[in-house]
């Protein structure tokens, strides 16, 4: 089937490269991801721009947001805005307000109405929304490959530690781009 593969973009938003351990990825993240929807452009994929986007009134807030009575990427914010210089234009967005892009959100349905099968997960963080959405994207039968260039972390040991074991318990392979281009097909 011509759209079996989809790219999933997670979280690339101002408000999560506010850190500076991710905000020295940034730049490369952003290279690394618009070279990868230019693969998946070439073999007529979808690409879907995954965003963490919270109400302001504190009704979609996490339990840690609602301790904190501190909000994050509330709709309209510049935090909840795409990182500059990201290729993501014509791509379809899924609004999600926790980590996976499955929890909530009708993704799994739109993805099965368009043939898709096989994921090729990218964006922030590792160990946070990357990893947890492949775990949640297993659950609903699709196949995963984490495109690890345009992968970050504010804690790039864990992040690694994460996505290895989605590998090891899961069967999701961490990929170079030149190695998703084999995946892909």
């Amino acid at each position: 089937m011509r759209f079996a593969t989809a790219v999933l973009v997670i979280d690339m938003q101002r408000g999560f490269f506010e850190g500076e351990t991710l905000a020295r990825q940034q730049a490369g993240l952003v290279d690394a991801t618009n070279e990868l929807l230019r693969l998946a452009r070439e073999r007529g994929s979808r690409v879907f721009n995954v965003v963490t986007e919270h109400a302001a009134d504190g009704s979609t807030w996490t339990l840690s947001m609602r301790d904190d009575d501190q909000g994050f990427n509330v709709t309209g914010t510049s935090q909840a805005e795409v990182v500059p210089g990201l290729g993501i234009v014509g791509a379809h967005t899924v609004r999600k307000i926790r980590d996976s892009a499955f929890h909530g959100t009708d993704l799994a349905q739109r993805l099965r109405i368009l043939g898709i099968s096989r994921l090729v997960v990218c964006g922030i963080e590792a160990e946070n929304c990357v990893a947890l959405t492949g775990r949640d994207a297993f659950a609903h039968d699709f196949r995963v490959a984490f495109a690890v260039e345009a992968i970050g972390s504010g804690k790039p040991e864990r992040g690694r530690r994460a996505l290895e074991d989605n590998r090891d318990e899961v069967r999701q392979p961490i990929l170079t781009h030149a190695e998703l281009a084999d995946w892909w097909g």
